[in-house]
This record gives structure tokens, C-alpha cells and sequence, in this order.
């Protein structure tokens, strides 16, 4: 194989309709990724076919295929074994809550493509449905229930940007149990074993962002040992990501309100997993914005 095939990078983007397909694609167009809308999986091939050929002129090229392509489901779980055995094949998933679905449809006034005579949340169940088995066959999967389309683009940006140099990219996210544990998380941790600046008058309108707030997380007893063990477990996992080619990896971290603890634990992990070789890591607070 030729060294253009080699570098070639194929994305294919996938998942609920209504969950920010289109959002992605621009973002992915801005970023010099060759992107293709509405592709049916069976043309999957002689697109890849066409861009080897086109050596180094189409390094990267996203695909956009969903339930508009006839025979969605069993064409594309096949073809996406059938490429991932000579080409660097990606898929990314996006999805959404169904009320979040319901909304948006609901918002365009436009009909869900599987609802025929039906309701929006019977197509939406429909095409959960037919997707489950993609889904998780998929390499990166962003909920998009909580971003509009400019954090949805941000994401995309800071994500596939940052591919250039790492590895893998390591996400960790801060999050309050009590509003739901991160459905695209792949490790989840638990900080509540710490007190809980919430209790201090003094802290509580801080956040983990804050120095006193992080000061006072990071001295509590057993705060530096679970960092500093966490740090050392995660060392041969994303070392064996590296490897296997998952680029991508979200690490929650998680405190009952998403504010103090989580805030504080997920930038101190952040910095100690930044130093490990082929790794670049973001964080994000998902909850940090609620009261």
C-alpha cells in the first residue's frame, strides 16, 4: 500500500437524526476535512477508491450517512467492517435525549424521516432501533442533549484538531451526580469520598476553578493518593488506546452537584495525564453553570 493510503483518514458520521449531523459537517469542512452529506453506504467504497487516488490532495474525507440511505442499517454495519480491513476507518455517533429530539423537530416543523403516519417519538424510536448495533460499534459517541451548535462545533474543533498530535485525546469532564452520570463517559470516577466545600459558607460561592475552593479539595486526606493512583491506572489503559487506535477517551469525574470537588479532581487529573507520552488532553464542566 502507498504511503497517500496509508495517511488516509476516513470519518463516518452517523447517528439521531436531529442530533447535529449537519453542525458537525461544517465544523469538520472547517477544519480541511473533505466532507460528503447524505452518502449511501453503499457508495462508501468508490468514494475511498476515488480519494486514494487522489493521493495527498484528500488526506481526511468525512462521510455523512444516515436514514436517508436506502438499506441504512445492514449496508453500513457490513460496509464498515468490509473498509476497516484496509483503510483507517472512524465512526462517530451522535445522539440526543429523546424530549431534546422532540424538541428540535418540533422547533424546524419538520416531520422525524421514520415516522410516517406515526409521531416524531415513534420515528425517533424507530430509529434507535436500527442504529443500536452502529452505536456500538462506534468509536466516538457525543451526546449533543446539552450543546447548542456552536458548543457542538467547538467540540468537533477541539477534538479532531488536536488529533494532529496526540495519540489520544483525553477529555475530562467534571459532572454532579445528581443530574445524571455522562452517557458518553468511558471511565467514571467518584469523588463524593471528600468533604464537601458546599457545607463551608466561606466556599460555597466558589468553584473548583477557584483557587481556594481547589486548595481546600486537593489537602483533604486521600485527595492527592486517589489523583496520584488514578493517574497510575489510567497510564497503561490509554497507553493500550494508543495502540488499539482509539483516539478518543472520556474520563468523568463526578461530586454531587458538579461544582467544587469534581471541578477540582478533573483540572488536577487533566494535569497530571498531559505529561503521559502521545497524550493531549481538554477538559470540560458540564454542570459547573447550574444552580
Amino acid at each position: 500500500m502507498s504511503t497517500d493510503n496509508e495517511q488516509q483518514e476516513v470519518l463516518i458520521v452517523t447517528g439521531m437524526s436531529g442530533a447535529g449531523r449537519s453542525t458537525v459537517a461544517n465544523a469538520l469542512e472547517d477544519l480541511d476535512w473533505y466532507v460528503v452529506d447524505n452518502l449511501p453506504p453503499q457508495m462508501l467504497r468508490p468514494l475511498i477508491e476515488l480519494a486514494n487516488r487522489a493521493g495527498s490532495t484528500l488526506p481526511r474525507i468525512a462521510a455523512v450517512v444516515d436514514v436517508r440511505g436506502r438499506n441504512f442499517f445492514t449496508d453500513l454495519r457490513d460496509m464498515i467492517q468490509s473498509l476497516r480491513e484496509g483503510t483507517k476507518v472512524r465512526v462517530l455517533f451522535l445522539e440526543a435525549t429523546d424530549s431534546v429530539l422532540v424538541r428540535r423537530f418540533e422547533q424546524v416543523r419538520r416531520p422525524h424521516p421514520l415516522q410516517g403516519d406515526g409521531t416524531i417519538l415513534d420515528g425517533i424510536s424507530a430509529e434507535r432501533s436500527r442504529l443500536r448495533e452502529i452505536r456500538e460499534a462506534s468509536d466516538i459517541i457525543v451526546d449533543t442533549s446539552d450543546l447548542n451548535i456552536h458548543q457542538l462545533a467547538t467540540n468537533i474543533t477541539e477534538t479532531f484538531a488536536a488529533e494532529n498530535t496526540a495519540g489520544v485525546q483525553v477529555t475530562v469532564m467534571s459532572f454532579g451526580f445528581k443530574y445524571g452520570l455522562p452517557p458518553d463517559a468511558d471511565i467514571v470516577s467518584d469523588a463524593r469520598f471528600l468533604p464537601n466545600p458546599f457545607w463551608n459558607p466561606e466556599l460555597r460561592p466558589f468553584t473548583g476553578l477557584d483557587e481556594v475552593v481547589r486548595d481546600y479539595v486537593l489537602e483533604q486526606e486521600g485527595a492527592m493518593e486517589f489523583v496520584e493512583a488514578y493517574v497510575a491506572a489510567l497510564r497503561p489503559i490509554l497507553a493500550g488506546y494508543q495502540r488499539e487506535n482509539k483516539r478518543h477517551a472520556m474520563i468523568a469525574v463526578g461530586c454531587t452537584g458538579g461544582k467544587h470537588r469534581s471541578v477540582a479532581i478533573a483540572e488536577e487529573l487533566a494535569t497530571r495525564l498531559q505529561e503521559l507520552p502521545g497524550v493531549a488532553v481538554n477538559t470540560k464542566h458540564r454542570d459547573l453553570g447550574r444552580e
